[in-house]
Order: C-alpha cells, then sequence, then structure tokens
C-alpha cells in the first residue's frame, strides 16, 4: 500500500457509493488506474465490502445494550449457532477475560432484552451494560495509518 491507496480508502470511506470517475478527480489520477487500484484493494481484502450505515433507533429500536455472556459448559457452537440469525443483535465477538463473547443488542423494549438473557440463561451466565449514549470517535484511515508512521 502506498499514499495513494490511502487516499482512495479514505475517500471510499467518507462515500463508498461514490463513482470509479469521482474518485480519479479527487485523488488525481485516472479513472482506468483508480479502478485497478480498487481492484486490488479488494483482492487483498483490505475492502471487504461496500455498505450504508443504519441508524437503529430511528427504525424504532431505541435501547442500546451489550451483553457479556460467559458459556456454560462449553456452549460456544450453540450458542454461535443461535446468535448467528437472532434478530437484534448488531455483533457478536468471541472474546477473551472475563466473558466468552459480547453481544450488542438494539431493542424495542426491556422486555426484548428480558426475553434474550432468559433464551441464553440455560446455556450462559450474562452480565448487561445498557447504552446511554455515543460518543463519536475518529475511526478514519488516515488516522489509523498516521499512527503507523
Amino acid at each position: 500500500m502506498d499514499q495513494t491507496d490511502i487516499k482512495i480508502l479514505s475517500e471510499l470511506q467518507l462515500d463508498s457509493r461514490m463513482s470509479i470517475r469521482e474518485l480519479a478527480k479527487r485523488i488525481n489520477l485516472s479513472a482506468p488506474s483508480v479502478a485497478e487500484r480498487v481492484r486490488k484493494l479488494e483482492d487483498q481484502g483490505i475492502i471487504e465490502g461496500y455498505t450504508i450505515k443504519v441508524n437503529r433507533k430511528k427504525m424504532g429500536f431505541p435501547i442500546e445494550c451489550f451483553v457479556m455472556l460467559t458459556m456454560k459448559n462449553g456452549e460456544y457452537e450453540r450458542f454461535s449457532r443461535f446468535i448467528a440469525s437472532y434478530p437484534d443483535s448488531e455483533f457478536c465477538y468471541r472474546i477473551a477475560g472475563d466473558a466468552c463473547f459480547i453481544v450488542k443488542l438494539s431493542a424495542r423494549s426491556m422486555e426484548q432484552i428480558e426475553a434474550f438473557i432468559n433464551t441464553v440463561t440455560p446455556f450462559a451466565a450474562t452480565k448487561t451494560q445498557f447504552v446511554f449514549s455515543q460518543v463519536d470517535v475518529d475511526n478514519s484511515v488516515m488516522k489509523a495509518v498516521s499512527e503507523l508512521e
């Protein structure tokens, strides 16, 4: 990766729907050169996909929480299968430390959170932390790269 690739990633991070022609104009390269670089970044797995950011609160899911789960009796696979299709989960990571997994849930009601906990209690102990607000952090490519130098 060079500075041009970093500029491409930075621009796409701001607007992943940008056309190759517009991207080329912003970084001062020809469209075919930019297209080739983007394809290479995709092939290398650096660009994993293009997505949108959805505001789940505005969709009617005002309650957010993180649930730390500690598996009972090695029920890792069972929980992994369950959470993979659970409708209220935003993400799930298997972690090291005091818990085995951390899950972020967005729900319409406290009853939905309680139902989740009741469902997993037979095979996992839980600790739940509710979200009051979000602090915006700079997770841009440019920041990450500047820390490497």
